[in-house]
């Protein structure tokens, strides 16, 4: 039998110190998500452009979302 059985890890949504281009929200979002930042970050221009509410999300993310430590 494992030792940690029935324990999940509890993965958190943070701010990438590494990987980012302004605040990190989209490094961290790809880290969280196991996916590659630069699609998070062609998805969000995309949103940006077509819906206009793409840099009023990531502004709040990136006052909201923590910085990883």
């Amino acid at each position: 039998m494992a030792d940690n059985a029935g324990k999940t890890e509890i993965k958190k949504l943070y701010r990438s110190k590494d990987d980012r281009m302004l605040a990190g929200v989209c490094g961290g979002i790809g880290e969280y998500l196991d996916i590659d930042p630069t699609v998070v970050r062609i998805l969000w221009i995309v949103s940006a452009i077509f819906g206009g509410v793409g840099i009023l999300v990531y502004i709040l993310c990136a006052i909201v979302i923590p910085e990883k430590e």
